[in-house]
């Protein structure tokens, strides 16, 4: 069997960043996925399934009610490493494009305070398992590391 794009990309060499994982053709239309790696994979540890989980659902809620990528948000969630997370959005995009967008979203995570959306026992079938406090850590942690100062070779995978 042919291994799929994502397990081609040399991890050894990969390091926290924004990068596009792939375009997809939909009928005539692109879906961009974006790689956003939080962690250097196999070198840090990875992020805790508490704090993964709480970024998932205020990347979510954030991303479903921007104003300009809201109806555009195909879909945000974590990866199974859990060293990072998907964002896959409906149209022909590069890193440079969106990074604006996910140094806004990582600042709504990083200063979320309240009650975590959707997290109750009606929303969600695994709402015990979140960590704000961590969430709000990590998302500061890849602003100050990774975002603010990004280089090339964050914006685009490892050769």
């Amino acid at each position: 069997m042919e291994k799929i794009a994502s397990f081609t990309i040399d991890h050894i060499k990969l390091k926290p960043g924004l990068y596009v994982s792939r375009k997809d053709k939909v009928g005539d239309s692109v879906v961009t996925t974006f790689d956003i790696r939080m962690t250097s994979p196999n070198d840090e540890p990875v992020m805790n399934t508490a704090e993964v989980h709480t970024i998932e659902h205020l990347g979510a809620t954030f991303l479903r009610n921007h104003s300009e990528y809201g109806e555009k948000t195909v879909y945000f969630g974590p990866m199974g490493c859990r060293t990072g997370f998907y964002m896959l959005l409906a149209g022909d995009y590069s890193s440079k494009d969106v990074l604006p967008l996910v140094m806004e979203m990582f600042q709504f995570i990083r200063d979320w305070q309240e009650q975590v959306p959707g997290a109750s026992a009606k929303d969600c079938g695994n709402y015990l398992d979140m960590n704000l406090a961590m969430a709000n850590w990590q998302a500061r942690r890849f602003l100050e590391q990774t975002l603010q100062n990004i280089t090339e070779d964050r914006l685009d995978y490892p050769k």
